[in-house]
């Protein structure tokens, strides 16, 4: 028996196969992935997400046309935006725990490895002595070449191996920070408006009649709707109002500024990038600023980093 389980926490995945049982093949046909680290299939970006119903319900299928035996664990339960970003903060804190520590491994490792191919190179003969062909000494001195290179070689790789996961271990610290970027808050509240106000219209769309071509739908079928969309409006509008939140107190404490058409007019001055631009255009979401040639740039209000009246 397959069980196909899914929470908010641990996304979607799947509890009962074994290698080689045939469900590897079934399972990638329908997007899964098999995930080393926690030892199971899963299916991607379903953590922290709402099931993804139709790809449950289209593996369920496929598995029982392959002569399985599947039922599911479907928990629809949503934790709160909040609850969701203090899981990925820990989850990072942990990763870069992880990196750290592999990264000290590789370089005691590395110095070990040069450790061992600088003794090796120490028992050859001084002075790059070649070797005597027929003299008993030929095959001492042969091996003691072999095992210098193979030692150097394996320093080489080591050094590699531990410069790499330095670099990961430190791109790993930045991982939370670069998610909180003013900028990059900014620009996911604007793309999960846009969300939100895609699925809201969803709610409202016209529906399609074989007579009459798109007629407007009824009370009634907006209501069914929207009472299906239910779970994600609340979800997209928990995640706004969590990431506004941010925001204002990025605001707030500096780390941000919050220009909008409001305050920048035609002829301000912006700094943008680390240079400033004569406003052209105050657009409701971005500014036009001159670029010294016939065409003019446009910036997100977020990237404003300061702004001068004309005067």
């Amino acid at each position: 028996m397959l069980t196909i389980t899914h929470s908010h926490a641990a996304g979607t995945m799947i509890d009962g196969t074994s290698k080689g049982d045939g469900t590897a093949e079934v399972l990638r046909t329908v997007g899964w992935r098999w995930g080393r680290s926690i030892g199971a299939w899963f299916v991607p970006q379903s953590r922290d997400r709402l099931p993804k119903l139709h790809t449950i319900t289209r593996t369920q299928e496929a598995l029982e046309a392959a002569g399985f035996e599947v039922e599911t664990d479907i928990d629809s339960t949503r934790r709160t935006t909040a609850e969701v970003e203090a899981g990925k903060i820990e989850r990072q804190s942990d990763r870069v725990d992880a990196l750290a520590a592999k990264a000290d491994r590789k370089a005691t490792a590395s110095d070990d490895a040069w450790t061992r191919a600088r003794s090796a190179l120490d028992r050859l003969p001084e002075g790059g002595e070649p070797i005597k062909v027929g003299h008993h000494s030929e095959g001492r001195h042969r091996n003691a070449i072999t095992k210098a290179d193979n030692a150097m070689r394996k320093s080489v790789e080591a050094s590699v191996d531990a410069t790499h996961a330095q670099a990961r271990a430190d791109a790993a610290t930045h991982t939370t920070d670069a998610r909180y970027r003013p900028v990059t808050v900014a620009n996911r509240i604007d793309t999960l408006g846009a969300e939100l106000r895609k699925l809201e219209r969803r709610v409202i769309a016209p529906r399609y009649d074989a007579a009459q071509g798109y007629v407007d739908a009824t009370d009634a079928q907006m209501q069914a709707r929207a009472d299906h969309l239910a779970p994600n409006l609340a979800e997209k509008r928990d995640q706004i109002a969590y990431w506004e939140a941010v925001r204002a107190a990025q605001i707030e404490s500096g780390t941000a500024t919050g220009y909008d058409r409001s305050t920048v007019k035609k002829g301000d001055r912006v700094k943008i990038r680390g240079q400033w631009r004569e406003v052209v255009r105050a657009n409701p979401k971005t500014v036009s600023v001159s670029t010294g040639y016939t065409w003019t740039d446009t910036a997100p209000y977020a990237e404003i980093q300061q702004h001068q009246r004309p005067e």
